[in-house]
């Protein structure tokens, strides 16, 4: 591989033109306030890696230790992540949508805590470093916030939105 390439993070369309994909994912762009395309179809294929491997475990004979162990790992990971519910199954992984995918970007949670008016505007505090996840700068709107981490997501101390007075500020925040 050469140096600086990077192999794709996603999988496109198989069939580019159909009005009914493409209005829907201008609804979950506008809803998401993604940047392009490429966003909302990292997000798919991340939520087909998930099925996927949900798929080859529900196939795997239930009582070996090891399958049993990965089984485990899987749904704790999905859990931490806050894209399955506790107590959630491999059945349940199927029936997930890309939105459930969505809601754990930093830019979602930013905006969802009411520290920004829009997605858009969320997106902008974040690539500003103007918000914090337990403490440390993070610039990426695509970051997926743990279950655990989601109350650590504030402001910069030292960012002049931390102001309450400032005229960007969410209103009632």
């Amino acid at each position: 591989m050469a140096l600086g390439s990077k192999t794709k993070q996603y999988e496109t369309p198989n069939h580019p033109f159909q009005g009914e994909r493409i209005a829907s994912e201008h609804s979950l762009i506008e809803r998401y306030g993604l940047k392009n395309k490429e966003e909302l179809w990292r997000a798919q294929s991340e939520l087909r890696s998930y099925r996927r491997e949900a798929r080859e475990l529900l196939a795997q004979p239930q009582d070996e230790r090891t399958v049993q162990r990965r089984r485990e790992e899987f749904l704790g990971r999905l859990e931490r992540v806050g894209v399955l519910d506790e107590g959630g199954d491999l059945g349940d992984i199927l029936g997930l949508e890309v939105e459930d995918v969505l809601e754990r970007r930093l830019q979602t949670v930013v905006y969802r805590k009411g520290l920004a008016n829009t997605t858009q505007q969320a997106r902008q505090f974040i690539v500003h470093g103007h918000v914090l996840v337990g403490g440390q700068r993070q610039q990426i709107p695509s970051y997926v916030v743990d279950v655990d981490e989601e109350g650590l997501v504030a402001f910069d101390e030292n960012s002049p939105l931390a102001d309450e007075l400032h005229p960007e500020r969410a209103e009632g925040q």
